[in-house]
């Protein structure tokens, strides 16, 4: 047996589902969020080579956790470019030419849940709301995390508030 892989069993099985919801609130699909998180498990603990000096599960999973927001970053980036030069290669076949499926309307008898907001959110404010209220880091914290200035993530959690707030049909109503 590999020296990782007691870490790696507590991990999945004490924090799993933690770490999917992290990574679902960051892509607003429970599909995408476990691919992101296998996808980060797997980067991680291929990459473990030596004998790590603390194989503590809390470690391991900040060790994840930081992994899924670098992954989650990387395929927004690539998803942007290839909206860019999209046009170039494929033949207009109707849509909106981006290649993401437009966000389900819902009736007015359905209720609207949180996740069904966040999918609207661009992805720089959905990441601040994310990592400002589940991950609980604080305004610089995330300034930090995503290579924004304060004043950036500031504006990035009011526009997202606002949008919020209206997706959920609660003006007026202090948060």
């Amino acid at each position: 047996m590999a020296h990782w892989e007691p870490v790696l069993t507590e991990l999945v099985t004490t924090r799993g589902s933690a770490l999917a919801r992290y990574a679902t609130m960051l892509c607003g699909n429970p599909a995408d969020g476990d691919d992101l998180v296998q996808e980060a498990l797997t980067k991680v603990f291929t990459s473990l080579r030596r004998q790590p000096r603390d194989e503590a599960v809390e470690h391991a999973e900040a060790y994840v956790r930081r992994t899924i927001f670098t992954l989650y970053l990387d395929r927004q980036r690539r998803r942007k470019r290839w909206g860019a030069v999209r046009h170039l290669f494929v033949r207009a076949e109707g849509g909106d030419g981006t290649g993401t499926p437009p966000v389900p309307v819902d009736s007015a008898g359905e209720r609207v849940d949180v996740q069904r907001a966040l999918q609207t959110l661009p992805d720089r404010q959905r990441a601040c709301v994310v990592l400002r209220f589940y991950a609980d880091l604080t305004v610089p914290q995330i300034a930090d995390e995503l290579y924004l200035s304060a004043g950036s993530v500031k504006r990035y959690l009011h526009e997202a508030k606002t949008r919020l707030a209206s997706a959920l049909a609660v003006e007026g109503e202090q948060s």
